[in-house]
């Protein structure tokens, strides 16, 4: 199993990104995926997720309202768009594939970061 996650960067407070997952070596549909991040000198934490057929989503509380996570099955791949970055933003964001309810499969990051 691999995940490619890409589309981090450095943009301005209020600006918007969109990170995207690519996945391959797995039956991506039948998948329950998320995204965690992980700031400097903090612990990962969860972002988001999306079950395997799309049709249910969950957000941290710190996220609500300006993130978006989504998966299209036939690209194999996972978005989360973000909106309204702020700098507490800035992190490692990780795509995750969840299997017999663990987080089994991780991709490498990519980094965000947020200028005030």
């Amino acid at each position: 199993v691999q995940l490619q996650a890409s589309g981090g960067g450095l943009v301005q407070a209020e600006g918007s990104l969109r990170l995207s997952c690519a996945a391959s070596g797995l039956t991506f549909s039948i998948y329950n995926m998320g995204w965690f991040r992980q700031a400097p000198g903090k612990e990962r934490e969860f972002v988001a997720s999306i079950t395997w057929s799309g049709g249910s989503t969950a957000y941290s509380d710190f996220v609500k309202g300006r993130f978006t996570i989504s998966k299209d099955n036939a690209e194999n791949t996972m978005y989360l768009q973000m909106n309204s970055l702020k700098p507490e933003d800035t992190a490692v964001y990780y795509c995750a594939v969840q299997s017999q309810r663990s987080w089994r499969y991780w991709g490498q990051g990519t980094q965000v970061t947020v200028s005030s």
